[in-house]
């Protein structure tokens, strides 16, 4: 049984001309699952799907093994969900709000402070905790948001946007948290965001949203795999213009190369020569042109690709 599985789920609005979601199946399991795509891809509306907060106007879901349709609250239970907007109350001190969010899931009071006492630690607001929120910048309300999601010891954690807002440094540790919660502590995340990078880095499964539509779903090993392309790099030396790339290019392509400028780069496309031997030549090329060589490397998939394919299609 996967930890959410979807059917043909679908959602519109305004009378059916809107699409939220348009059929979409989907079997996810454990780790980290990134589900990308730009704003009113269809994300957010997904999570709310999935949590019972919105009723889908066709298809199925299961999270945890339950039914949407009738088990909302007992999703609710066992699932712990970062919202995408501020919605912390300014005027309560983390600690009690995480008590507080403790006791709502269940908790009896004494196990409610101590569990909130060790995630508001794990999140790195222990010396924080007894601040009001009001006064937390952008990245110590994600964590507090992160924190509430985990004080019941949730069996699937839903994080919508959790890197929104926040700096580069603070994006880095969260995307750290992420990680340790679906592989150090075990617990299954879903976890959802429109820089595609990021996701990269920490999921061990991606879902490809474009308008409502699954576009890919798939391990994230298989989107940056090789893609067969040469990513080739050249310098003038010094004094002598700046046309390398040029240059390059025309000499790959009369021997039969196939490749193209891509910024400062040039890409080789996949060729039926063996690797060792095309790196050979490109290497003896650049020589026998008098350039430097500073960059000869296979290129792996990003998941810009899969737009980029979507796009030209």
């Amino acid at each position: 049984m996967g930890v959410v599985e979807t059917q043909g789920l679908g959602k519109r609005y305004a009378a059916g001309s809107v699409v939220a979601l348009e059929d979409l199946t989907l079997d996810l399991g454990g780790g980290v699952t990134g589900l990308v795509g730009a704003n009113g891809a269809g994300k957010s509306t997904l999570i709310k799907i999935l949590l019972g907060l919105l009723r889908p106007t066709s298809g199925s879901a299961r999270v945890l093994g339950h039914d949407i349709t009738g088990a909302g609250p007992q999703i609710r239970q066992v699932v712990g969900y970062l919202p995408e907007h501020d919605c912390l109350p300014p005027d309560m001190r983390a600690i009690d709000f995480v008590v507080h969010m403790g006791r709502m899931s269940g908790l009896p009071a004494a196990a409610a402070r101590e569990r909130a006492a060790d995630v508001l630690r794990h999140v790195g607001l222990a010396e924080e905790r007894y601040r009001l929120m009001g006064t937390y910048s952008t990245g110590m309300k994600q964590r507090a948001k992160l924190a509430q999601a985990l004080v019941h010891d949730p069996r699937l954690v839903m994080l919508d946007e959790p890197t929104n807002g926040l700096d580069p440094a603070a994006r880095d540790d969260m995307l750290g948290l992420i990680r340790r919660i679906g592989h150090d502590f075990g617990i299954p995340v879903l976890v959802t965001s429109h820089l595609l990078g990021e996701l990269e880095r920490v999921s061990d499964h991606v879902v490809v949203l474009d308008a409502g539509h699954l576009l890919r779903s798939e391990s994230t090993r298989s989107f940056l795999g090789d893609t067969g392309v040469l990513v080739v790099e050249v310098l003038e030396p010094a004094g002598h213009g700046s046309d390398a790339q040029a240059r390059m290019g025309r000499a790959l392509a009369g021997r039969g190369l196939v490749c193209r400028p891509r910024g400062t780069l040039l890409e080789i496309d996949p060729t039926t020569t063996a690797p060792d031997v095309l790196r050979d030549l490109v290497r003896d090329t650049a020589v026998d042109l008098g350039l430097g060589l500073v960059r000869l490397q296979a290129k792996t998939g990003q998941l810009e690709d899969v737009f980029r394919e979507e796009a030209a299609r």
